[in-house]
């Protein structure tokens, strides 16, 4: 990693995602591929496929030695490997982007020996920037598009606090989840179960948390952590190119990231089954710990 120059990689990452952002908007949401990959939620526009070429394109021209993995180019068995890859959602959020619902973003990250190394988080509609380089921190900028403070934007630190508060227990967190598109089977049971025993009173065997939210984006997920804004998001079923970069910005803003299935301190990117908590001076092991013991014996059972 001593070798690549991640800054440079991480201001082409800031120029692809403006670019890739203006054609975002620009775009006809309704205009699907298909109308379904999986089933009738997993949706796929032609802004998705017309995106990541776009992204495909720039960054292969800029970095012909990396390797590249992107959504909605991806082959199944095609494993990351240690060299620098870029992994990469055209937008993340589809369904939301479809509805015109503004919590869409682009994920471009970089993942050097299988680890995140540089991360880029865009929303367009929000005009919303998450930036991070590993060991340098991680930052949130927003309005550079829309005239901000001379069009420089309003750049902040992450997370948004300058003195974050130390982690409590669960019935005193704001919790993040996702129904996801696989809405049978096994891993819709554990998800369905973990969800009402998160929310039910403790008198019921449950965990009585704030509330849950589920902002449509795995990336924006992470991002909102990151930023201090929701304290845990637990998924299961997304894919690499959902959390990279999101990963990289949590990491270099003080949180971590642990399985979404109990006794894994140290997920692979690829896992696909994440829990991600904010970072605190305190209370981040025992708040994984308590979440486990919430999710017990079950087990999401999501091929990698």
């Amino acid at each position: 990693m001593a070798d690549l120059n991640l800054q440079e990689i991480h201001d082409t990452l800031i120029s692809v995602a403006h670019e890739a952002g203006r054609m975002m908007l620009e775009a006809n949401p309704t205009d699907l591929d298909k109308g379904t990959k999986l089933n009738s939620v997993d949706i796929v526009t032609e802004a998705d496929k017309a995106v990541e070429a776009l992204v495909s394109s720039r960054l292969s021209s800029a970095y012909p030695t990396f390797a590249f993995v992107g959504e909605e180019t991806y082959k199944p068995g095609v494993q990351i490997t240690a060299a620098p890859t870029f992994i990469v959602d055209p937008i993340d959020g589809t369904t939301n982007f479809v509805h015109g619902f503004p919590s869409a973003c682009i994920s471009l990250g970089l993942a050097v020996d299988r680890i995140p190394a540089v991360g880029v988080v865009y929303n367009p509609w929000r005009d919303e920037l998450y930036t991070a380089i590993r060991g340098k921190g991680a930052f949130l900028t927003v309005g550079a598009n829309w005239g901000v403070e001379g069009g420089k934007g309003r750049k902040s630190k992450l997370p948004l606090s300058k003195n974050p508060i130390p982690l409590g227990t669960l019935d005193q967190s704001l919790v993040s989840i996702e129904w996801g598109s696989q809405r049978d089977g096994v891993n819709y049971e554990v998800k369905t179960e973990v969800f009402k025993k998160l929310c039910a009173v403790k008198e019921n065997g449950g965990a009585m948390v704030h509330s849950l939210r589920s902002l449509g984006s795995a990336a924006l997920n992470i991002c909102a952590v990151a930023a201090g804004q929701l304290d845990v998001y637990w998924e299961g079923g997304c894919w690499a190119w959902d959390v990279c970069a999101g990963w990289c910005i949590l990491s270099e803003a003080g949180g971590i990231v642990a399985s979404g299935n109990p006794g894994d301190w140290e997920p692979e990117l690829d896992s696909r089954k994440y829990l991600a908590v904010r970072g605190a001076p305190s209370g981040q092991k025992e708040l994984i710990e308590e979440f486990w013991g919430v999710i017990g014996d079950r087990r999401m059972e999501y091929e990698t």
